[in-house]
């Protein structure tokens, strides 16, 4: 097979999902997403968004639309944010002087070491690059940020998951935890 054969694809697209599963993965996402801004709100006042990271958009996607992926699983979600975190914010200080290096780095070392740990969530490459490109107010955390607001807000994330997806008949989460 040549070099632009393979880019045809092997399979057809995936099937559809009913209406149902629309409805529950878009109730499932708004609460996810409205607790986390609910206790950022509380706690933060409404003018700080710390908790809210664009990453966890993404993360409600997966926990919510494709609750069965294996890359939606606790250990890929908490553990991937976390690492990619801390792994943003340490390239972030030592390549400061360079954020295109730095964010290129910090992505492609957070993929490496998901794979590695096996904790591989692709929103997390979200997370490392954010260590770098978040601003000022992500920068003055530094390894702060991995707590609060990436490990906060997961579990924060993954509370609303375990308690949504296992109150319905035809949802289980997860599928497993280690």
């Amino acid at each position: 097979m040549n070099y632009f054969e393979k880019m045809k694809g092997v399979t057809k697209s995936p099937p559809a999902v009913s209406n149902l599963e629309v409805i529950l993965s878009w109730f499932g996402a708004f609460l996810g997403m409205a607790g986390i801004g609910l206790i950022n709100y509380l706690y933060m006042g409404s003018q700080e968004n710390s908790l809210m990271i664009a990453s966890f958009g993404a993360s409600a996607v997966l926990l919510f639309g494709a609750p069965k992926s294996p890359l939606a699983q606790p250990r890929n979600f908490v553990g991937g944010h976390v690492l990619a975190a801390f792994i943003g914010v340490a390239i972030g200080k030592v390549f400061f002087t360079q954020p295109w290096f730095a964010a290129s780095l910090a992505v492609s070392t957070a993929i490496a070491v998901m794979h590695l740990t096996r904790t591989l969530h692709p929103p997390a490459g979200a997370t490392a690059l954010n260590a770098i490109i978040g601003g000022t107010k992500v920068h003055q955390l530094g390894f702060a940020y991995p707590l609060f607001p990436v490990a906060v807000g997961v579990f924060i994330l993954l509370a609303v998951a375990l308690i949504f997806n296992n109150a319905l008949k035809n949802r289980r989460y997860p599928e497993f935890w280690l």
